[in-house]
This record gives C-alpha cells, sequence and structure tokens, in this order.
C-alpha cells in the first residue's frame, strides 16, 4: 500500500504549559502509562501535567520530562506510517521514542536525568539566554562573538537564541544587533553551551546504561541536519547536544528536501509547528497538543494515504483504529482553552 511521507516533529524546552496533560487522561490506557512512566523516571508526570503551575513546570527537570511524554502519547498514530523524525533539543528523546530507539518509559527517565543534570549545571553559575529575530544573521552572529555569548538555537526563520553569562545578555538586550528584536527568556541557564559541560557528562553516564536500538524511521541530527542510522550514533549525538547547539534551521532544510506530503507536530505543537509554517509555508502542517487534534491528524493521515491509492475516502476515520479510538475519548471533551 502507497504511504505518504509524514515529517514529524517533537517539541523542545519551553513548549510546556500547564494542564496540557488533563484531556490526555480520558484516553483509554494513558492514566496506566503515566502511572508506569512515573515510577521508572521517578517523577509525578501528572501531577505535573494537570496540576503544577507555570513556574513549577519552568524547573528544568520538570519540563524535560514532560515535554517527552507528551510527545511519545501520540505514536499509536505513527504505527506503520512512513515518517522522518526531527526533535528540538529534548524533543531528540521523544523523537527516539517514535522511530524505536528507545521504549517510552525510558525516554522519559532520560529526559528527566539530563533535566536533573542541567539543573544543577545551572547552579554553578549566573547564566542566560535570550531570543533574537532579525534578518541578517551574520551580524547577529558577529555581535554574539563580542559580547562572548554562544548562538545556541539556530532555527531559522531569523531567529538565532544567544545563551552565556547574564551580564553579557543583559549588554544585548541592552544594545542589541540593528534591525533585530532581542527578547529575554525565561529559562534557568545557558543550555547547549559550554557551562552545561557537567551535565554532559552526567548525562553521559545515564546513556551509557540503556541500550540503544538502531532507528526503525529516519532521525534528523541537531548537531548538523543529517540522517542517524544507528542506535550508537543516537546515543553520542543526544550527549555531545548538551554543550552544542541546535541547528534546527537545518534540520528543517532536511524535511524540505525530502518533500513530505504531511507535517504533523506532536504535542505540545504550537511552537514548532509555527516554525516549520514560517519556513516551509507550501507543507500542510497539522499542531497536535490535544486528543480531539490527533484525530484530527490521523484523519489527514488517512486522506493522503486514499489520495496517493487514487481513492478518496469520505470517512477516512472509521479504517483507523487509532482515529476512532482518539475521537471516542474527546467527543464529551472541551478544547483546551
Amino acid at each position: 500500500m502507497t504511504k505518504p511521507l509524514i515529517a514529524v516533529v517533537t517539541a523542545g524546552q519551553g513548549a510546556q504549559k500547564p494542564r496540557l496533560l488533563t484531556p490526555w487522561l480520558k484516553v483509554p490506557g494513558v492514566t496506566e502509562k503515566l502511572a508506569a512512566w512515573s515510577a521508572q523516571a521517578d517523577v509525578d508526570l501528572v501531577e505535573l501535567g494537570t496540576r503544577a503551575n507555570a513556574e513549577t513546570l519552568a524547573a528544568t527537570e520538570n519540563a524535560q520530562p514532560l515535554l517527552v511524554c507528551l510527545g511519545v502519547l501520540v505514536s499509536d498514530l505513527l504505527t506503520d506510517q512512513n515518517i522522518v523524525l526531527a526533535g528540538h533539543s529534548v524533543g531528540e528523546l521523544t523523537a527516539a521514542c517514535l522511530a524505536g530507539v528507545v521504549d517510552p518509559g525510558t525516554a522519559v527517565t532520560l529526559a528527566r536525568r539530563r533535566g536533573l543534570a542541567m539543573a544543577r549545571a545551572c547552579a554553578l553559575h549566573p547564566t542566560t539566554m535570550a531570543a533574537i529575530i532579525g534578518d541578517n544573521p551574520d551580524d547577529v552572529l558577529r555581535r554574539l562573538s563580542e559580547l562572548g555569548l554562544t548562538a545556541a538555537n539556530i532555527n531559522g526563520g531569523g531567529q538565532i537564541v544567544a545563551a552565556g553569562s547574564t551580564d553579557a545578555i543583559a549588554e544585548l538586550v541592552a544594545t542589541p544587533p540593528n534591525g533585530t528584536a532581542v527578547k529575554p527568556l525565561r529559562v534557568a541557564g545557558a543550555f547547549h553551551t559550554k557551562y552545561m559541560t557537567p551535565a554532559q557528562d552526567a548525562f553521559a553516564q545515564a546513556a551509557q546504561d540503556v541500550t540503544f536500538s538502531d532507528p526503525q524511521h529516519p532521525i534528523i541530527s541537531n548537531l548538523d541536519g543529517q540522517e542517524i542510522r544507528s542506535g550508537n550514533d543516537l546515543r553520542e549525538r543526544l550527549i555531545a547536544q548538551v554543550t552544542a547547539p541546535v541547528r534546527w534551521d537545518l534540520c528543517i532544510q532536511q524535511i524540505a528536501d525530502r518533500q513530505p506530503e504531511l507535517a504533523l507536530s506532536a504535542p505540545p505543537g504550537k511552537v514548532q509547528a509555527s516554525l516549520l509554517s514560517r519556513q516551509i509555508p507550501d507543507l500542510a502542517t497539522v499542531c497536535i497538543t490535544t486528543p480531539r487534534e490527533a484525530a484530527q491528524a490521523a484523519q489527514r493521515i488517512d486522506q493522503s494515504v486514499s489520495v496517493l491509492q487514487g481513492a478518496w475516502c469520505s470517512s477516512p476515520s472509521t479504517s483507523s483504529p487509532a482515529v476512532r479510538t482518539m475521537l471516542s475519548a474527546c467527543r464529551s471533551s472541551p478544547p483546551m482553552p
């Protein structure tokens, strides 16, 4: 059967918001999964995803396992699909799970250990980050070099995230490069820089204790936009990524080069869906944050398959068990505010 190529992107830290797990608890089996993953990772995912406030979720050790937990909830929608994956920062652990490299509980556990290690590293030095929007990245990079700052995220579409000492970030905000807008970010420290070296060492120890299978689907690496072909390669890249810049611009270019029929932005999907739509405007992109949106995404997948087979199906959701499960769970659920 002809299968369309579907690009799946997964969220990085900063996409979390309060109560994102609440509607998912209505989906059969999710509560039991969350309990098992929580026990394995030693973190209460239900508490974080349904009752914790924004300040609690901003903590690195909480945000990262919650985001991975949310992202892997769409795994049933991707069964037997032709997909290519890219995850932003910690989202690469989500992508690893969706590609069959590690199981969900292990992915959440690694995210928790990564977050704890990064939180400890953040406490060692006063550091922070700021987002820069502008049309001339060369000018931005030159200014960052002058201030001793790092381009920690190069997201494409004119967006670069700078990271480094709080004093240098303050100077960047006060005297931004010409033609740019600079926004300080509420983060614990300078992620993806040399300041995370202690976290990299700790995460390496955790990752070495885990078996990484070879990916069942292509994963595009944050380090250089290249496809990851083995589990061992992914492990080493995940470790390196803790102190290396996120080259999301190269990931998106790789997605564009593969010309997928559809893109799915896994929950919480708004940030990555926006980046994709801005940089690949002709690509049909579905943002998933709730089960209702997951059901709609599954319908889009079914429709894409039908079109490629030359037989449009007027009610594609009836053919997909994943769609039926999601629809039955969310019919009585109000949309998220």
